[in-house]
């Protein structure tokens, strides 16, 4: 089978990150991009502006 080529990534608000809203986006696993953190302008509906998001991790799963 073969490796994917992308990886699923949360974007948080810069203002809060410990914010209710967040958006989860794919991101390529290898090549120069991918050593990028990701920013993105986007539509907070929380404090209904838009705002820049920065990749953070995704929590870890629990069992």
């Amino acid at each position: 089978m073969a490796k994917k080529s992308h990886v699923k990534v949360r974007l948080v608000p810069e203002a809060k990150p410990d914010s209710a809203f967040y958006y989860y986006v794919k991101k390529p696993s290898g090549g120069e991009k991918a050593k990028v953190k990701l920013k993105a302008r986007k539509y907070n509906p929380v404090s209904r502006k838009h705002e820049i998001f920065i990749e953070k991790k995704l929590p870890p799963h629990s069992k």
